[in-house]
């Protein structure tokens, strides 16, 4: 947290032992907290002052049975931490506050500290920080260990704010992460300010073992399960079972979920709070054989996949087993993690719609849905993505959102995502989502596309609007579906959070450029340049006919038109909304800042950013290649044979050179993707499954391409062994066709034919090579 920042916690890892009426930076106000909170569950809220001891104290004055209701965890603090010995006191357990941002502060015991954060984390409510400048107010004491809060803003802060990742990163981006990916992930994210992040790993355990408790056997259960790199739309209702092996085994789950708890361990210790999978409805058919009477409903078809893998059974929210296996849900995962959140995500209709749009029918859902979710734990919020309201708005009229969003009686009780506010927001017509807090989210990326994009402007100007304009606005969010390269357009969302104005990006470029490579040497001046380059260009996308990240059209299956200058989301955007240009000055620029900082090419950000650049400066370049291939072959100029000929060369040769220069990093690697998904297995069977699942994600997506090139990457690897296969099938075609012989249908097999061989492949070429080496003879070539 920079200085500039809005709040300043004087709290997890600033320990600090002041007076109570002596403020902790010298010339500030100190002034007591407000706390909104509740007395009774889903009860009247009430505004109490002081110190959370303080509040606690008034709180059970008002209801005796006040811990118990709410079910919150209230420290022991009548014990001091002193009896430590003064050995101990002298190393580990003191630490003296430095003055690099608030100022200088005596020492204190950190596990004091430490049990007064985990005290405020029990507490519910929301507190309420006065107007500043220079105003402080303590939050907690005990034992001559304090934590306090000040405000420089000019306008009263109330907190909390909330960030979260969205649910099918899961799958696009963390599909096979291991604990060593995740602690780097939880890291990024806790530095970046995130204190409310999806802890979505393991569901499918929690969800078995609720299932066997009502009389379903493994035999039953598992197959409903999709593979690893699907599992997040099984989860979301889209689709059921596995395609392409066995399917996901008991170990397996045992596995993911033991990675779950040292997920949600760390998420603790880094302050930030999980969001916890609840109970959405979705079951196996096989449900019926025990609960014969219970109500399930099919869901709708989804994406054009077999039946067998969709319309998957939902079990109405109105039914007892609903509440049942919702309790069961929460409570085992209660037992697991400890009382660690009471936010948890639930969507029952992600591009699916209810069975019936009857006003009276989708309140009632949603009613029940939210006090099976009560029952269970009575601090509970249910957070939900708002994208079935812009994804099937032919469908969710305003009247039907205000009836589904009725239910939850308890506006409070209720934590909508914006999905896609910088591009399509949801919130002004749905005026605010009726009346229920709302986070501003930026989603950017589909299916973890690779292009360079951002839209810098309403990333900074769109937020501050709303947070003027809703009063039930109570964040601000990434909702990335895959979280691949242009990091900049996160850092800044984070960062704006912080800001009661929108941020400089020209200021804000240059700082992060110097953070992103500084080291033991000089940011050299070109690479300032470059960046602000990208940030007026191809950062800055006001053209919102394109208005998520882009890839590039070597990615997509071959075909003689509908390729260049795509936009919308699906089919796969292809539109350049930047002069190409732009990206060759860029190129040059980051080329010529090695001349006098050499160490330039083994730094880290530098290496990656240099592959990224060229891989869509050479992407760009790939659709003049093309249009020039099919000009020529649409042509009847005499040379037309000569042109096709040189010109499919030309376009092959190119895709080999991308390849070699993506081989430069890790990052851009298929062997790693496949690696990855192949160590989750424990047999040569469970191997195999993994890998085609990792394999049909980024190709087909769906046993017969359902879903075709959505989540495709510009991958090593990837372009050798897949695109340029298919590349290759695509000029022999056209130059044993002429445009009248010409038949999509012959071409499409032709393609599939070779696209369906490749899943059950085991051949990943590898290969690491020197960036520095390759671009110099590429530029020589």
């Amino acid at each position: 947290m920079k200085s500039f920042n809005l709040l300043c916690f004087l709290a997890a890892g600033l320990i600090t032992q002041v007076q109570a009426n002596e403020s902790p930076i010298e010339g500030y106000t100190i002034e007591e907290i407000s706390w909104e909170v509740e007395t009774t569950p889903g009860g009247p809220t009430v505004v109490l002052n002081g110190t959370v001891e303080k509040v606690l104290s008034q709180l059970r004055e008002i209801n005796p049975n006040y811990e118990a209701e709410f079910a919150t965890v209230v420290p022991e603090i009548d014990q001091p931490a002193e009896q430590a010995t003064e050995e101990e006191h002298a190393s580990s357990h003191l630490a003296k506050r430095g003055d690099v941002v608030c100022g200088k502060f005596p020492t204190a015991y950190a596990n004091n500290i430490d049990q007064g954060i985990k005290y405020l984390r029990s507490v519910p409510g929301q507190p309420q920080r006065g107007p500043g400048p220079g105003s402080c107010g303590q939050v907690s004491c005990s034992w001559s260990s304090a934590i306090w809060w000040c405000n420089d803003n000019t306008f009263t802060k109330v907190l909390p704010s909330f960030n979260n990742i969205a649910d099918v990163t899961f799958s696009y981006t963390t599909a096979f992460w291991t604990w060593e990916d995740w602690e780097l992930e939880l890291d990024w994210a806790a530095l970046r300010g995130i204190n409310l992040i999806l802890a979505w790993v393991g569901y499918e355990k929690v969800l078995r073992d609720a299932l066997r408790e009502i009389g379903m056997t493994d035999e039953e259960i598992l197959p409903f399960f999709s593979g690893p790199a699907f599992q997040a739309w099984n989860r979301l209702g889209n689709i059921q079972g596995s395609w392409g092996g066995q399917g996901v085994s008991a170990a397996w789950i045992e596995a993911q979920f033991e990675l779950q708890k040292k997920i949600v361990n760390r998420i603790v210790e880094l302050g930030m709070t999980p969001v916890l999978p609840a109970f959405s409805g979705f079951v196996p058919h096989a449900i019926q054989r025990v609960r014969p009477q219970a109500t399930v409903v099919n869901g709708s078809q989804w994406s054009g996949f077999p039946q067998k893998f969709t319309e998957v059974p939902f079990l109405s929210p109105l039914d007892e087993t609903f509440a049942e296996l919702q309790r069961s849900v929460i409570s085992r995962q209660m037992h697991a993690f400890g009382n660690v959140t009471h936010v948890y995500a639930l969507d029952q209709f992600n591009e699916i719609n209810p069975a019936s749009g009857e006003l009276g029918y989708l309140r009632d859902l949603s009613l029940h849905t939210w006090q099976s979710l009560k029952a269970a734990n009575p601090a509970a919020v249910w957070m939900m993505q708002g994208w079935l309201f812009y994804n099937n708005r032919d469908f969710w009229n305003s009247s039907r959102i205000s009836a589904y969003l009725s239910g939850v009686e308890v506006d409070d009780d209720m934590l909508i995502l914006d999905l896609f506010s910088e591009s399509e927001p949801q919130w002004q017509w749905t005026r605010s989502y009726f009346g229920k807090p709302w986070i501003w989210c930026q989603l950017h990326d589909f299916g973890g596309n690779m292009g360079l994009y951002g839209q810098i402007m309403n990333v900074t100007l769109n937020p501050i609007e709303a947070l003027n304009q809703s009063d039930s606005l109570v964040g601000f969010g990434l909702t990335m579906e895959g979280q691949e390269g242009n990091e900049v357009v996160y850092d800044l969302l984070l960062d704006q959070a912080w800001s009661a104005k929108p941020i400089n990006t020209r200021v804000y470029f240059r700082n992060w450029v110097s953070s992103r490579y500084s080291g033991n040497f000089t940011v050299p001046k070109e690479l300032y340049t470059a960046w602000d380059l990208m940030r007026k260009t191809v950062y800055n996308n006001t053209n919102l006919t394109t208005y998520a990240v882009t890839k590039s059209i070597f990615e997509l299956s071959p075909d003689i038109d509908g390729l260049v200058g795509r936009v919308g989301h699906y089919p796969n955007p292809t539109s350049i909304n930047y002069d190409p240009s732009v990206l060759n000055e860029v190129w040059c620029l980051f080329k010529n800042a090695t001349k006098d900082e050499r160490s330039l090419w083994q730094n880290p950000a530098y290496e990656y950013d240099m592959v990224d650049i060229t891989r869509q400066l050479m992407g760009n370049a790939f659709s003049t290649v093309y249009s020039d291939l099919i000009s020529s072959w649409k042509s009847e100029a005499r040379n037309r044979t000569a042109s096709i000929i040189s010109q499919s060369q030309r376009l092959l040769d190119m895709l080999a050179a991308i390849d070699k220069v993506l081989s430069c990093n890790e990052n851009f690697s298929l062997a790693a993707w496949i690696s990855s998904a192949r160590a989750w297995g424990n047999t040569s069977a469970s191997k195999d499954f993994f890998e085609y699942n990792a394999r049909n994600q980024i190709t087909l997506w769906g046993p017969t391409g359902e879903i075709s090139d959505y989540a495709s990457k510009a991958w090593a690897g990837l372009i050798s062994s897949y695109y340029t296969p298919r590349w290759s099938i695509f000029v022999g075609y056209l130059a044993e066709r002429n445009v009248t012989s010409y038949n999509d249908t012959e071409l499409r097999n032709k393609l599939r034919a070779f696209e369906l061989s490749w899943q059950v492949q085991n051949r990943v070429p590898v290969g690491h090579q020197s960036l520095e080496i390759v671009l110099n003879i590429e530029r020589a070539d």
